[in-house]
């Protein structure tokens, strides 16, 4: 009898299944389309109405042959996979014999898709700068390298470590980016490499060779990988929703690069598992090659069963015991046998299933605690003592609260590491609230490293760390609202130019580069802000500065004066030695700073195209002046009336010194704070640092300041 029931189960379970193997098939939803030309068009993804999910949309091409998919922002597809596809890449090129400088864009935002880390950022060429840029502005450099060869016997053929060809890795969750290749104006690598490209391409379809440098001229695309997700939300709060993705039969698990979910089928299950009844079992006992019993299989929806013929004893398996004769046992002993194995399976089953659960939920806290950088934090506070203690750990729900749930009218602003919102605590104080961007490993590290940099550093012209939150998805740092903007805004903003007056900014730079000394010196390891800009200086209502922003910011270990890093910061304000070497050290805050310096006395932005071509970085503007006698020209007009001719010198004399190309001939930032601290005391009390013969040249500085001649 047991074998005829087995019999007749496993025809009933054939039958139930067979309605929904039809719809598994073919990958498609029922009457949809399921290929353009030679490419097999899966649901979620689409190419009629209908048959596609939201956002997955395709365009298929039938009037070429073979016919040609699209994404729905007009990029070519060559592969669909299961949680990625290959799309064609644009390629940025800059040729000595036309243009010297080519930007290409790369953006799937508001899309499923996400650049995967599969990709990486290559750059070809003997005299090749090439650079990312995440933004809408192509200054605001993210990561680059840099390519350089003088003959064909340096170059290796599959490497690209900076000899023909240079590579750098991309950060997770990437979903635009802007590649800006330069090239060289010298002749001297010509035959060589006539031509500079900058792409972005799959790592597995790319193998440098040294003949890439003459024949990748006739390539306009290369193959670039973009991952795919459902949604925006993980799996325990997508599973609860109509809009859940997952089929019958199969499982979910969240995106390992950026927001969202895929699907997989079941163990014993194959098909798609984004189709309602797409995942359909494996029939392990109907192909004799890969049976894995040695006599009976019996199989079962997602499992099979081996088991023995009568007379015969053993697990029934090929790979364990089979099948082997035995006699007949004693009834009482197989009951006994029975009933003691049910006990012992049914208790075995139950402490499993409990220990599972609370498994995971001690895996859910910890995974959480980990993606936000619970550990390194740790180890950081650790290491740093009681640095961190006055921090607050605030919870995710209050942050909520505290920011009408991250409302877009609460944004204070946007930057290259994360989101600032304005937030009001229970208590009614207003605070600042940094959002981070979920990328890679490296953010969280600037996440880390901006709680551990500002733990340690207690002064009124830097940022106060209030706390951080590590219960959400992104990391969070709460700090001190600073309300009046920053000095960006007042020098540029509209409406803004010339309002802030000459006594003001003079004490914004010392007060700013005074921050910046005790970063360096003050501190029990030396901080390089590495990110010194007008946009990272807040200013409150008294026009007090603060720096802020140390998402870049590096510890220079004890006993070194440099560390080896890869190349962050804006450009415009990028110290030109750190660019080339990739060598940090705190001369780099010190030309950044003389940038902002020039930048306040000039009120131009660090980079203009409306400056002559060789002049539209502020820093060779500035200096090209300078050396001509022609400052006066380029002053704003408000600072030649309101400056005294000995302060605009003695300025002058600060920026030359922190903008030289080489750090070791630039000043220090103590020596800076210094030097401009005794200008600002003199501007208000000129008596205090004044000489007898002086004070009669600084009693009128407003006149005086009109007759000036070019410094």
């Amino acid at each position: 009898m047991s074998l005829l029931w087995r019999f007749l189960l496993h025809l009933f379970l054939v039958a139930a299944g067979a309605t929904a193997t039809a719809e598994a098939a073919g990958g498609a939803l029922p009457g949809c389309p399921d290929r353009c030309g030679n490419i097999s068009v899966p649901y979620p993804f689409g190419i009629a109405p209908d048959c596609y999910r939201p956002g997955f949309r395709m365009i298929c091409d039938s009037s070429i042959n073979p016919p040609k998919l699209f994404l729905s922002n007009g990029m070519v597809v060559s592969e669909i996979r299961d949680a990625d596809l290959v799309v064609e890449g644009p390629i940025a090129k800059a040729c000595y014999n036309s243009s010297l400088r080519n930007v290409v864009k790369f953006e799937v935002t508001w899309t499923p898709y996400t650049l995967s880390r599969r990709n990486k950022f290559t750059a070809l060429g003997c005299t090749t700068v090439a650079m990312n840029f995440q933004g809408d502005e192509e200054f605001d450099v993210s990561s680059g390298c840099m390519s350089l060869c003088n003959n064909a016997s340096t170059i290796n053929s599959g490497t690209c470590g900076g000899i023909g060809c240079c590579q750098v890795s991309i950060p997770r969750g990437l979903k635009r980016l802007g590649s800006v290749v330069v090239r060289g104006n010298g002749s001297a690598a010509l035959n060589l490499s006539p031509c500079s490209y900058a792409f972005l391409v799959d790592q597995d379809s790319f193998i440098f060779q040294m003949t890439d440098l003459h024949n990748f001229a006739r390539k306009s695309t290369v193959p670039v990988v973009l991952d795919w997700a459902l949604g925006s939300q993980p799996c325990d709060v997508a599973a609860q929703s109509s809009k859940y993705g997952c089929g019958t039969n199969s499982y979910c698990f969240n995106a390992i690069n950026g927001n969202g979910y895929v699907c997989r089928c079941n163990s014993g299950y194959q098909g798609n598992p984004y189709l309602p009844s797409g995942c359909q079992d494996i029939d392990e006992c109907a192909d004799p090659s890969i049976n894995p019993c040695s006599h009976i299989c019996t199989n079962y929806l997602g499992d099979y069963a081996c088991s023995c013929p009568s007379g015969t004893t053993g697990d029934g398996k090929k790979s364990g015991t089979g099948c082997i004769d035995s006699r007949r046992l004693p009834l009482v002993q197989i009951v006994l046998g029975v009933g003691l194995g049910s006990g012992f399976l049914i208790a075995i089953a139950s402490w499993g299933y409990w220990a599972l659960r609370k498994r995971r939920m001690i895996l859910l806290r910890e995974n959480f605690f980990r993606q936000n950088g619970g550990l390194m934090l740790q180890q950081r506070i650790s290491s740093h003592g009681n640095a961190a203690e006055s921090a607050k750990i605030f919870s995710a729900e209050e942050l909520e609260r505290a920011t009408d749930n991250y409302s877009e009218s609460r944004i204070l602003g946007k930057g290259g590491y994360g989101t600032v919102y304005k937030g009001i605590l229970p208590d009614k104080k207003v605070v600042a609230i940094k959002k981070s961007k979920v990328l890679d490993e490296t953010q969280v590290e600037q996440f880390i490293n901006e709680v551990v940099v500002l733990s340690q550093v207690i002064h009124r012209n830097v940022v106060k760390i209030l706390g951080c939150c590590l219960e959400t998805q992104v990391p969070l740092l709460v700090y001190e609202y600073v309300p009046n903007g920053t000095l960006t805004h007042h020098l540029h903003g509209e409406g803004h130019v010339s309002t802030l007056s000459w006594d003001i900014r003079l004490r914004i730079a010392a007060e700013t580069a005074g921050a910046l000394a005790y970063l360096h010196s003050a501190t029990t390891r030396p901080i390089v802000h590495r990110d010194v800009k007008t946009a990272n200086i807040l200013l409150d209502n008294e026009y007090t500065a603060k720096v802020s922003d140390f998402g870049a910011s590096r510890v220079i270990p004890l006993g070194r004066g440099q560390v080896t890093t890869l190349v962050q910061g804006t450009m415009g304000y990028l110290d030109p030695e750190y660019f080339q070497k990739g060598l940090l050290t705190e001369k780099s805050d010190v030309y950044s700073f003389g940038v902002v310096l020039a930048e306040l006395l000039t009120g131009q932005k660090p980079l203009s195209q409306t400056r002559p071509e060789e002049e539209k970085n502020l820093a060779i503007y500035f200096l090209h002046a300078v050396r001509r006698k022609q400052l006066l020209d380029i002053l704003e007009p408000r600072i030649r009336n309101e400056a005294s001719r000995e302060q605009l010198e003695a300025v002058a004399k600060v920026i030359e010194r922190c903008l030289s190309l080489m750090g070791e001939e630039r000043a220090t930032m103590r020596e800076v704070a210094t030097d401009l601290e005794r200008l600002r005391v003199r501007s208000s009390h000129p008596w205090a640092l004044a000489s007898p013969d002086s004070s009669a040249a600084s009693s009128h500085p407003s006149t005086g300041s009109r007759d000036i001649w070019s410094i």
